[in-house]
């Protein structure tokens, strides 16, 4: 599930808002449509929003001052820390006179054998029959082969596994329902869509197993920021005994981030909970909306976090950091 292109100098994205029913392929031209891509969640996932940045500052250095380009484009998502350490990384390859667009590929090969390690480590967790929970979407249109959050999935159907999938499917932007069960369908994985509300009713009656989630940042205290309603499946998780694993790269992990209290919450335009993805408006224009795009998930309900340097537990504020080195 290819979601970005680099050919003859022209960067192409797949835009993620028009799946499932359209298949579009959009040319990023200029700093403005990187921005609006990042902003507008055409390109969305920690780590492909990394690999679309490194790109950007590649091409997009040639006419830009490389800091100031820096700047913009972090605005654009700062929650996502993978953006920002993306971009840092294309600044500190232009200081020291490296090839800016061979710094880019790296960085997309080194995700695509980060993704590799996260989904087997997060492999070794399950067992065959499995009933998973997912939420929102953190596969290879998040990020590059396997994903982080479905990668262990992915990799399991290639390995002859039988998971049965129960996909959240993440309101306001219906990206669990548009995305995750699209790539889950397309990779041959036994999947059945749910409305957010209804984890609880399939966690009672003994459907899921183990809970898979991605994330866009980890603090130092194993706080983790991650898609809206992703803390409501956990205290559900807890309550039912259920293992729940948050899976990225370690690159999420902010130790200049304290705790989840220090993660800064994008507040995204109303209209997508009313009006975006549907015929109608489902509530008066007047209605006021709370459109949080991230919550965070207190550590003491993350049964492990996942990161291609392998399997961390708690506590967290001494786990995360022993594996800085590895």
């Amino acid at each position: 599930m290819i979601n970005l292109k680099y050919t003859n100098q022209k960067l192409l994205i797949l835009d993620q808002t028009l799946l499932p029913n359209e298949e579009k392929w959009v040319e990023i031209k200029n700093k403005e449509d990187a921005y609006e891509a990042i902003k507008k969640l055409m390109v969305r996932g920690a780590p492909a929003i990394g690999i679309f940045a490194g790109y950007c500052m590649a091409i997009f250095s040639k006419d830009n001052d490389i800091h100031e380009l820096k700047k913009y484009l972090d605005s654009a998502r700062p929650t996502a820390v993978n953006l920002s350490w993306a971009t840092k990384r294309i600044v500190n390859a232009f200081e020291n006179g490296k090839n800016l667009i061979d710094e880019a590929v790296a960085i997309q090969n080194e995700d695509i054998e980060m993704c590799r390690k996260i989904s087997e480590f997060g492999l070794s967790l399950l067992k065959d029959g499995n009933g998973i929970l997912t939420h929102c979407n953190a596969g290879e249109l998040a990020a590059s082969r396997y994903g982080t959050g479905l990668g262990p999935i992915i990799l399991g159907k290639e390995k002859g596994y039988n998971f049965k999938v129960f996909c959240d499917e993440t309101r306001p932007l219906l990206q669990g329902a548009r995305l995750t069960s699209y790539e889950l369908e397309k990779a041959g994985v036994d999947v059945t869509l749910i409305c957010d509300n209804m984890a609880g009713y399939a966690m009672k009656n003994g459907l899921i197993d183990a809970v898979l989630v991605g994330c866009d940042r980890v603090a130092a205290n194993g706080d983790v920021a991650n898609k809206i309603g992703t803390s409501s499946a956990a205290v559900l998780a807890k309550y039912y005994n259920i293992p729940f694993y948050v899976l990225g790269p370690y690159s999420t992990v902010d130790f200049t981030c304290k705790s989840g209290d220090d993660i800064v919450i994008e507040e995204r335009n109303s209209d997508e909970i009313k009006e975006m993805y549907f015929e109608k408006p489902t509530a008066l224009k007047q209605t006021r909306c709370l459109n949080p795009s991230f919550d965070v998930t207190d550590n003491s309900l993350i049964t492990a976090i996942i990161t291609d340097k392998g399997i961390i537990r708690p506590p967290y504020n001494i786990n995360l950091k022993e594996k800085l080195n590895d």
